[in-house]
């Protein structure tokens, strides 16, 4: 992951334009050692081990990666059956269910925290389903590219798996953000969202990977919660270099189609959104 902090810091730092706001949020300037280092791959834990060398040589499932190999996320998901955990160590992704790594995920995201884990489904022989940050294909590449892509692990590879308690569901019609607690309560906010040329994508289910303050994009009370869905509507709609994710963040501007597919809270709003624990769903609606 040598760099990727860098880039994206000289990409993306507060882009302000016609709407006068973000777009997709970046991840906080902070550099990350490289895949050599601490985060170099660990000894898979699926079936037949694969070498450091031969893990570290398949492309790593993070927010600015293309991976044709992986599937795209299944439309509907059950969130009765889905779990919410943290990876253990670096950990190989197949394709399909007891198949060969097709790619890898960080055991650390850029944050250097473990990294939250979204399991659609767990299966009788000990794999997991999972969803993953990165794309299967790019929107020039593809007018209906996925927003969301999956991939199978071990399921010993997930730690402290838990019920998802909690959900965030953003209608775009309405311009509505409603949160569900793991309490059982339900508030809704008005929200600002996507421009008609940069919307926000809808028909996609994805979930809270990280939040932080970042101060190079203006925020520095109140945290973004950052999604792993990114826009459909253009590989980068702001001219960064993070595959265009779907952030949810403070503005003072958040009402109307504004934004370049972002979602716009009040302080309020990000308040509730903040309090809701990472790998929280988040589905957006037309």
């Amino acid at each position: 992951m040598a760099g990727i902090i860098a880039v994206i810091a000289c990409a993306v730092v507060i882009v302000i334009g016609a709407q006068g706001g973000f777009g997709a949020s970046s991840p906080p300037s902070a550099e990350r050692p490289s895949a050599s280092a601490s985060t170099a791959p660990q000894e898979s834990t699926a079936p037949t081990a694969l070498s450091d060398a031969a893990l570290a040589a398949l492309p790593e499932a993070r927010y600015d990666a293309v991976i044709p190999a992986l599937p795209a996320a299944p439309a509907e998901i059950d969130l009765a059956a889905a779990q919410v955990g943290a990876l253990a160590e670096n950990t190989p992704i197949s394709a399909e269910e007891g198949g060969s790594p097709v790619a890898w995920l960080a055991g650390e995201n850029f944050l250097y925290e473990p990294t939250t884990v979204f399991v659609l489904r767990t299966t009788a022989d000990g794999w997991s389903e999972i969803l993953t940050p990165a794309r299967k294909t790019l929107p020039s590449q593809a007018a209906d590219s996925p927003a969301q892509t999956s991939g199978w692990v071990r399921q010993e590879a997930v730690q402290a798996a838990a019920a998802v308690t909690s959900r965030v569901v953003i209608a775009e019609g309405a311009q509505t953000l409603t949160v569900t607690a793991p309490d059982g309560s339900v508030a809704e906010f008005p929200v600002g969202i996507g421009a008609e040329d940069t919307p926000t994508p809808t028909g996609v289910t994805g979930y809270l990977q990280a939040r932080y303050l970042d101060p190079a994009q203006g925020q520095t009370e109140y945290p973004i919660q950052l999604s792993t869905l990114h826009s459909t509507a253009a590989d980068e709609p702001y001219g960064g270099s993070d595959g265009g994710l779907i952030g949810i963040h403070y503005d003072p501007t958040n009402s109307g189609a504004i934004s370049h597919g972002c979602v716009r809270l009040s302080a309020e709003a990000i308040a509730a959104v903040n309090a809701l624990p990472l790998g929280t769903p988040v589905t957006i609606t037309e």
